[in-house]
């Protein structure tokens, strides 16, 4: 069997392996027994979930397992990723399970497993439990219903959560000046992040959040920007804010309709914790897909730009090897790890709001500085992935175009991780040049290892 978890958890379509009701039960049994294992104890475990329609028979599919083996549950119902990842360190339980698939399509749904700390589920248990799904009896159970009799205690897990939001991470925060356009893509920040933002006296006008078990993502929230651009430049609003599904995630729109990606929020951040003496390392740590002029903007205040893979956990993991206090991803993934060891785009809101609160200005003031360099992406099908260090003239050419960036662009060439494709990303000042650049290499790699 191959690998389940992923650097995300598990993903996949909802009602087909891994993600059907005998498995994910399994999934339940199998966490609760080796965590019962390893703590000599009845172990404890928050459950969460977003809006899709799987959620809830999921949820009682993973509650079979872990009731089975007499575990302690607590269910949150719909709340956000980082929301269980607070609350999994708060109450405090052994662990906590997500029940989503993120920015994903309503018919996908995923698992995703948090530790006490707010960090993913360690790879020693994941693969324990991928070895109890390997051995499990391959009878279909069908998904029964999640009762609806423990609403009471779901209403106080999400408002513990909003409480920890407001008085920990707004505190002293005003927002009445702010008239903010809230995007919640229908899914699971559709009455939470409302609810935070008027409670810091905020004007919101909230769109897309309207649940109904098959619209989160579509056409709406973070993978869709183009609907609130359009509504904070009609509303006249200060800002708006469009999460993803689960809410780990959040993109900006300045007043003008301007996006503030990830990499220009990155920015916004660095300026403000530098500021104030509380940027570790004066480094910030970013993925290979990063905006080259993310680097050059924080070179120019003399910070530096860490570089990892792609993923928040390879964020998170170089942010702790480092002792930094500042990461994130291009599409609005930010982790500030003095605060929560999970990317959270509720957090995120509230930073930004602050930033722009204490420097009396609009967020494109702010913005101001960082200036993203054109970016040409060729894909290359191949019949094979040898390293591309083996192959003589691809080293040269590749080596030639770096001397010709100078310092002013940047070069990524690597493989999909899931299909037969060699990627050329180039970026630089001169957008006639890079895909010039872009396209040599791409009929060197053609040449020497190009699929028929």
């Amino acid at each position: 069997m191959q690998k389940l978890f992923g650097t995300d958890g598990m993903r996949g379509e909802a009602g087909r392996f891994p993600l059907d009701a005998s498995t994910i039960e399994t999934v339940g049994r199998s966490l609760a027994v080796h965590l019962s294992e390893k703590l000599s104890r009845t172990p404890v475990i928050v459950i969460g979930r977003d809006t899709r329609e799987s959620g809830p028979w999921l949820e009682r599919s993973l509650l079979d397992g872990v009731c089975a083996v007499g575990a302690e549950y607590h269910s949150a119902g719909v709340i956000t990723t980082p929301g269980v990842a607070y609350l999994t360190r708060a109450l405090p339980a052994d662990a906590g399970i997500v029940i989503s698939a993120s920015h994903n399509p309503y018919q996908d749904n995923g698992i995703k497993i948090f530790s006490p700390s707010g960090q993913k589920l360690d790879d020693e248990t994941e693969r324990l439990i991928e070895s109890d799904i390997r051995e499990q009896s391959a009878t279909q159970k069908k998904p029964s219903p999640l009762s609806q009799s423990e609403p009471n205690e779901a209403r106080a897990l999400q408002g513990r959560y909003l409480d920890f939001l407001t008085t920990e991470i707004g505190q002293g925060l005003s927002l009445s000046h702010l008239s903010l356009v809230v995007d919640c893509a229908n899914g699971a920040a559709s009455k939470l992040a409302p609810r935070l933002l008027e409670r810091l006296g905020a004007n919101v006008t909230a769109i897309n959040k309207e649940p109904n078990g098959r619209n989160i993502n579509q056409n709406c929230g973070a993978l869709h920007i183009e609907t609130l651009q359009q509504r904070v430049v009609t509303a006249g609003a200060d800002l708006g804010i469009a999460y993803d599904g689960d809410a780990d995630r959040a993109l900006f729109v300045d007043n003008d309709g301007g996006l503030v990606d990830g990499d220009s929020a990155l920015w916004i951040f660095a300026k403000y914790l530098q500021k104030r003496r509380e940027l570790a390392g004066e480094m910030v740590v970013a993925t290979v897909m990063s905006n080259v002029g993310l680097e050059i903007a924080l070179h120019s205040r003399g910070l530096r730009l860490i570089r990892t893979a792609v993923g928040d956990k390879y964020v998170l993991d170089e942010l702790l090897r480092l002792g930094a206090s500042l990461g994130g991803e291009q599409s609005g993934h930010i982790i500030f790890p003095r605060l929560s060891l999970a990317g959270d785009g509720l957090i995120t809101t509230l930073f930004l709001l602050r930033a722009m609160t204490e420097a009396g200005t609009t967020l494109q003031k702010l913005s101001e500085g960082f200036t993203r360099y054109p970016q040409v992406l060729v894909n290359v099908r191949v019949k094979e992935k040898r390293p591309f260090s083996d192959i003589e003239a691809i080293q040269k050419l590749a080596d030639e175009t770096e001397s010709k960036l100078s310092g002013q662009g940047r070069l990524l060439l690597r493989y999909s991780g899931t299909e037969p494709l060699a990627r050329v990303m180039i970026e630089g000042p001169n957008q006639t040049e890079i895909e010039q650049y872009a396209n040599d290499l791409a009929h060197v790699i053609r040449d020497t290892l190009g699929a028929l």
